[in-house]
């Protein structure tokens, strides 16, 4: 294993320092109301985001691989969250998160070990921008009971959306228009040079306005985060996970420590490290899975690699880890000096922050490329986006996932084609259709585009020229850059050599890797067509080649009809 300087691991020059400090704490203020709000999305305790600021966004710094990566509190992770703890009663829900963050952590921290980075490649992008866009979807409807004050009855998120429009006069009309205020000071500020500060300078501003409310106006109707939540000035105690919940929370937390390795891989290759090289992705699994295990024990929400939070500390300047390190000390600080400020937000506020949050994470540039690009990936797009509002979010990721092998297999199958070569005089064989049937003694070069596996490999045997009747045949096979071939393709093989020999003919294989040559030599393949008709793969192209065409020729000189009258 590598052994990692502390020093260079972690610099401490005095001009990096300061404005890592400056980044951390730029993140801090920024963070808590989003933190806050995605607490709330994950029907927890408001305070338990922070607790994930304080303990996994360091942690998390000092084990990844990427330098900038954020781990904090994201929507799709809240959401999810909040999906897999909706049937657990407010007494177990404290217990329940806690193990079910440790499981997060557990699994990570595994597939970092394991070294399973590159399986990211099987979430494609189509799958994670339908993901991405419902869950922007849900953390907006998820905001509208809170920013209304109408509580729906109805379980479907739309239902529930359509219910609270219908019913919106039995909504708390201050809540709703300090809600809205929320949004629109917060898209406001956003074109001020105070832009990085708007969400906090919004609950500001509001919550100023919610007291004035309550003590000059007398309104009592609005609900704030002290009166839902207790916000102790210090972290909570140690508290280990209930064991006998695992089996419960086991599928959940797999399938939500997915959506946070696959976010945490988008900001990896999206913030390279300072040397210009982009992080490892295994061990940026390891550093999210350490910042979920040590946060689980303190009652933090599942965090993962934030794309938003890690713009924001780059932005403000950050220059090395110690800008994360320094964000969950600073959130620290904020907490024990200003908890009394922090009951007093508006939970309307929240929600409307909740609202903007969703929006900001609408992605349609990524929506139309993904359209544009095709409809397999347009259908993968689409019926992900549907699974993530329709379902648990714990198994929305996992059925975009098949959609996608599933999608990704189909297109391959139907991507299968077969050309002959016809030799020139010049040496360069022209490309053409293969013959719908085979001619008598005649040589036919064939090669395959495409996969040969699995369903491939039946449409494969459709395409090929039929050799039911054909007389002394020779197809020439060319299998060059197949390492290896399923078992499906092993038994289209089979049957044609067969067909090929019943009439006189025979199959002969070109370019097999040594891999390849070994599953044919132990499925029977060879036994079957010989052990003279198969050519090993060669360094210069066309050797193999021209080397089965010699042996067909000879045997078709030696094997002539015999024409003579024997009557």
């Amino acid at each position: 294993m590598k052994k990692i300087s502390l020093r260079s691991h972690l610099p401490l020059e005095p001009k990096q320092f300061i404005a890592d400090a400056i980044s951390g704490l730029t993140f801090a203020v920024v963070n808590v109301p989003q933190a806050m709000g995605n607490a709330v999305l994950a029907t927890v305790n408001p305070v338990f985001g922070l607790y994930t600021l304080m303990i996994a966004t360091p942690m998390g710094a000092l084990f990844t691989g990427s330098v900038f990566m954020n781990v904090s509190t994201t929507g799709a992770l809240s959401v999810a969250v909040g999906d897999a703890l909706v049937y657990f009663s407010d007494d177990q829900k404290a217990a329940a998160l806690i193990t079910l963050c440790l499981l997060i952590g557990l699994f990570q921290l595994a597939a970092g070990v394991l070294r399973l980075g590159s399986l990211i490649r099987f979430v494609s992008q189509s799958v994670m921008t339908g993901f991405i866009n419902g869950i922007a979807l849900l953390i907006v409807l998820g905001a509208i009971p809170n920013l209304t004050g109408y509580r729906s009855s109805f379980n479907s998120e739309f239902l529930r959306l359509a219910d609270t429009v219908l019913n919106l006069n039995q909504g708390d009309l201050p809540t709703l228009l300090l809600g809205m205020l929320t949004i629109a000071l917060i898209l406001g500020f956003g074109y001020l040079p105070v832009r990085k500060f708007s969400m906090i300078l919004a609950l500001a501003v509001v919550t100023i306005l919610a007291m004035l409310a309550k003590d000059v106006f007398g309104v009592i109707s609005l609900v704030l985060v002290g009166d839902i939540a207790t916000i102790p000035r210090y972290l909570p105690r140690p508290m280990l996970p209930e064991l006998s919940l695992i089996p419960t929370l086991l599928l959940p937390a797999l399938a939500i420590s997915i959506i946070g390795l696959v976010q945490g891989a988008g900001v990896g290759q999206s913030y390279p490290n300072p040397d210009g090289n982009y992080p490892d992705v295994s061990r940026d699994f390891s550093g999210q899975g350490v910042g979920n295990i040590a946060a689980s024990f303190f009652q933090g929400i599942p965090g993962g690699g934030s794309m938003s939070g890690t713009a924001v500390s780059v932005n403000a300047g950050a220059q090395s880890r110690w800008a994360n390190i320094l964000a969950g000390l600073f959130v620290l600080l904020i907490v024990m000096l200003f908890a009394d400020a922090v009951k007093l937000i508006p939970m309307t506020a929240l929600a409307g922050l909740l609202v903007v949050v969703g929006f900001q994470n609408i992605q349609p540039k990524k929506v139309a490329l993904v359209w544009k690009t095709g409809l397999v990936a347009r259908t993968a797009m689409v019926l992900t986006l549907l699974a993530t509002i329709a379902l648990p979010l714990q198994f929305a990721i996992l059925v975009g996932m098949a959609i996608s092998v599933i999608l990704h297999v189909f297109q391959s199958s139907n991507q299968v084609k077969i050309v002959e070569f016809v030799l020139t005089e010049d040496g360069f064989p022209i490309e053409q259709p293969a013959p719908a049937e085979l001619p008598d003694r005649h040589i036919t070069l064939l090669y395959p585009y495409g996969s040969l596996f699995f369903a491939s490999a039946s449409n494969f045997e459709q395409r090929l020229p039929a050799a039911d009747t054909a007389q002394q045949a020779v197809v020439i096979l060319l299998l060059r850059g197949q390492p290896e071939v399923g078992s499906t393709f092993v038994g289209v093989l089979h049957r044609y050599a067969a067909k090929l020999q019943a009439n006189g003919g025979k199959l002969m294989l070109v370019g097999g890797s040594p891999g390849l040559r070994d599953q044919l030599d132990r499925t029977g393949v060879t036994e079957l067509i010989g052990e003279e008709n198969l050519f090993r793969e060669q360094v210069r192209l066309g050797a193999a080649m021209n080397e089965a065409l010699a042996a067909a020729r000879d045997w078709l000189d030696s094997n002539k009809p015999d024409t003579s009258d024997h009557g």
